[in-house]
């Protein structure tokens, strides 16, 4: 009797696009998604790392505790005259723990230059007993492993303005990868799910066969966090993915512009105390929150001066997604405006978790655990899948 021959299968046009899209895309741009999911990866417990081993710094002694703390220009100016820096110190912040120091920073950034190294001029974080006014310790930021792999990450230490568009690109094209591998993965019949959930080495000796379900395995079930991880951080990359999150979540394409705040106490003469007139205000109103930010050097992040005097409030240590707005009259003090965190958009109540999401702090420790193990998953996929198609080339070449 003759065999009958059973004709294979076709193979669907959307898994043969889907595989020639992972693979070309896998290859022009696996090394660049190698290293930004290191560097992101081990940039997630740095909070955890630097808190154990700036402790001494951190706490102030026991007995000092309890006193009043002294006025902030007069730390200040121990601060500016122990560094005596080129630059001024450009903001403090205040833990509401009576037992931790005050933070203090100086930071300045240029324009100019190619690279991460030549943009930032200074970025020095002084740990300050307030009781007492002792510099405990103090941190050259610019250079700290934490703040180079965070730079890496966001733009492989290139200028700020068009580095992000190098790492960028490449996440977007790893959305894809993402997508196309999860149409790859997706088995055809309830037979064919037995070796997709997990590994079945049993008989299995060969090294190819091994690495294939470790590509193919473990990137479907860091599939789901790579995805969140990605899209927070392209988030950040490019405007147009955070106005489609703003239209999506509230409505409008670009938030708002804040009105600006006038006050006929800009006519006086600047009272000395108001930095801590306004840190009084500001532990009263939030007394729960785990620290606050007040600018020192009246410019924002972008380098433009301040009308007023804003303070940042962040409700849970480690957090940035609970913040709240105070702003003070930046010669007397007073209480010109206050943006709470409950009162704020959707969207702007987003913007402020994203950083939380893409490291997963917003979740917790558990969360942490989670996106770390996610990301050492993500940083195994460019090697893991580039041997699976240097195996494959190899056994068509033994085949011609």
């Amino acid at each position: 009797m003759r065999k009958k021959h059973h004709p294979k299968k076709k193979v669907s046009s959307t898994k043969k696009w889907s595989a020639k899209l992972h693979l070309w895309f896998g290859l022009s741009v696996g090394i660049i998604i190698f290293i930004i999911s290191l560097t992101g990866t081990l940039y997630i417990f740095k909070d955890e790392v630097q808190n154990s081993l700036r402790r001494e710094a951190i706490y102030v002694k026991k007995e000092d505790a309890g006193k009043k703390a002294l006025p902030l220009n007069l730390l200040r100016e121990k601060v500016s005259l122990e560094f005596n820096e080129k630059y001024p110190l450009s903001s403090v912040e205040i833990p509401l723990d009576k037992g931790k120091s005050y933070r203090f920073l100086y930071y300045e950034k240029s324009k100019k230059g190619w690279n991460y190294f030549q943009q930032v001029l200074i970025n020095k974080q002084v740990y300050v007993n307030q009781y007492t006014g002792e510099i405990l310790a103090a941190y050259d930021e610019k250079y700290d492993v934490f703040n180079i792999l965070k730079y890496i990450h966001w733009g492989l230490l290139l200028n700020s303005e068009w580095g992000p568009y190098v790492t960028g690109i490449p996440t977007v094209l790893f959305i894809i990868m993402l997508i196309t591998g999860i149409i790859l993965w997706w088995p055809k019949n309830k037979n064919a799910r037995k070796g997709r959930f997990w590994f079945n080495w049993e008989n299995v000796k060969n090294w190819k066969r091994k690495n294939y379900d470790l590509h193919n395995v473990l990137g479907f079930y860091a599939s789901f966090i790579a995805l969140v991880m990605s899209v927070t951080g392209i988030y950040f990359a490019y405007p147009y993915v955070k106005n489609t999150f703003n239209f999506a979540i509230s409505g409008y394409w670009e938030a708002p512009k804040e009105k600006e705040i006038k006050s006929t106490d800009s006519l006086m003469t600047k009272n000395e105390a108001v930095f801590d007139l306004a840190a009084a205000q500001t532990q009263k109103r939030y007394a729960g929150s785990s620290s606050f930010r007040i600018t020192l050097n009246g410019k924002n992040k972008k380098g433009k001066e301040l009308k007023n005097l804003p303070v940042t409030i962040y409700g849970k240590e480690g957090r940035f997604s609970e913040r709240n707005l105070l702003t003070f009259d930046k010669y007397s003090g007073k209480l010109l405006a206050e943006k709470p965190h409950q009162k704020l958009s959707a969207a702007e109540k987003y913007a402020n978790a994203n950083y939380d999401i893409h490291t997963g702090s917003y979740f917790g420790l558990f969360g942490k655990i989670i996106w770390f193990i996610a990301g050492l998953i993500c940083t195994s996929l460019p090697v893991t899948g580039f041997l699976v198609w240097w195996g494959k080339r190899k056994k068509q070449g033994k085949k011609i």
